[in-house]
């Protein structure tokens, strides 16, 4: 069946020319459509354009009528670890009380705690926790996530939690991208042999996932403590001769040229940088790496903020994320991280749209398809009970979301249920 979102008070294309991403001036391009209405025939954009201008409908198109609304592309959140078990509500308290991330883990807690967790959790467990967290994204009109794996950090635990995350995909409205994370920390048992557990990363969990089509990127934590630049290389060059894309936690507690390693090894992205430097910025500008900025993880930590302003300025495309993890941000509202993004970074709610739209699908590899309204591309839109997209940063931690659709099927509607169709209007 064909769908026509008919009046909107504005419709936000991001993008007009299939461009990859946006950066610089650019972002603040939006291309809005006032009065405006979006036709989409199966999966597919068909055609969007003034209301005026609405071209001959097919037999039994539904009209929503969208009058005092904006509509605008699926949200893309892309980095989250949101597959895990457990909490670490006391160390949030803890973090209240002033001791520092060394205190807690001294204490038992940070990345192995939740690992424990998660090793222990039966796969029901894991699958219906995600699932609800799922649920949550979409409901604030998020339609693609990146879920990362990295609370197993064995082989075993690895594959277990890469099969959730197909799983999940394949039943849930929100479409799911895979990223292998075996070097998130050396976990307990690896303590004494460092370099053993790198190579157990490399030589083993990378060939086997690898092997069963479980990821689409890899990732590593370059981190002062964590993993070096050296032993991040490694993993990222091995996960590209398994055909796994690189991606890069990068210069987030101190600057380690994490930025430049990404550009060196052709990351898909860089993310965090809140320490980055000004050759890390030159570096990312020279290459297609997609800064992906995560203001919720500095505003839960107490952190500084990564210069988002001069990134921008300096033509490298920003992304924004929650960063969705039971250390150090617990959300999974991506609205609320925009509006971080302009009340922190000093971002314009035009930039954030498209850090949340277009250049999120590009941190992802898939700008081709999703990430801006455009004729023929995935109809994944989200229309907001907001006259102006102004409005959806500004009026900030309310879920503004009225109707969601993926692929061209409605999979939320407000005050009717998740997946039931809104009633026609004229």
């Amino acid at each position: 069946m064909a769908t026509l979102i008919h009046h909107a008070s504005q419709i936000i294309p991001v993008a007009v020319n299939r461009e990859r991403f946006k950066a610089g001036l650019a972002m603040r391009e939006l291309h809005v459509i006032q009065d405006g209405s979006l036709l989409i025939e199966g999966e597919a954009i068909a055609w969007l354009g003034p209301a005026a201008e609405v071209p001959s409908l097919p037999p039994n198109t539904n009209v929503l009528d969208a009058r005092g609304k904006i509509v605008i592309p699926g949200l893309v959140d892309c980095h989250t670890h949101l597959i895990f078990a457990g909490n670490r509500a006391d160390e949030f308290e803890m973090r209240i009380e002033g001791l520092s991330s060394e205190e807690i883990a001294a204490r038992g807690g940070g990345i192995v705690r939740t690992v424990a967790a998660t090793r222990q959790a039966p796969r029901d467990h894991l699958l219906h926790e995600t699932r609800r967290r799922l649920d949550r994204m979409l409901s604030f009109g998020v339609t693609t996530v990146e879920v990362k794996s990295g609370y197993g950090l064995s082989l075993t635990d690895e594959v277990r939690l890469l099969e959730a995350i197909r799983d999940l995909g394949s039943e849930h409205a929100c479409e799911l991208v895979p990223t292998f994370m075996g070097a998130h920390e050396v976990p307990p048992e690896w303590r004494h042999d460092r370099p053993g557990y790198v190579r157990l990363v490399a030589e083993e969990m990378i060939p086997a996932v690898a092997e069963r089509k479980l990821a689409e990127f890899c990732d590593v934590f370059l981190e002062r403590g964590v993993f070096d630049r050296y032993e991040t290389e490694q993993i990222l060059r091995a996960g590209r001769r398994h055909g796994l894309k690189p991606k890069l936690h990068a210069d987030e507690f101190s600057s380690s040229a994490g930025a430049e390693l990404a550009a060196d090894v052709g990351a898909v992205s860089a993310d965090h940088l809140v320490q980055i430097s000004d050759a890390g910025i030159q570096a990312l500008h020279r290459s297609k790496t997609v800064a992906v900025l995560l203001p919720g993880t500095s505003w839960f930590l107490r952190i500084n903020y990564a210069p988002a302003r001069r990134l921008i300025e300096a033509g490298v495309p920003v992304s924004l994320a929650t960063d969705c993890n039971p250390g150090s941000c617990m959300t999974e509202n991506l609205s609320l991280i925009g509006a971080l993004g302009c009340i922190q970074l000093r971002m314009l709610p035009a930039e954030v749209l498209t850090a949340l739209t277009l250049n999120a699908a590009a941190a992802l590899d898939r700008s081709d398809r999703i990430g801006s309204l455009e004729v023929g591309k995935q109809a994944d839109v989200v229309i907001c009970d907001v006259p102006d997209y102004r409005q959806l940063f500004y009026h900030f931690g309310v879920n503004h979301v009225h109707t969601v659709l993926k692929r061209g099927r409605v999979v939320v509607a407000l005050g009717t249920g998740v997946g039931d169709p809104l009633p026609r209007s004229g």
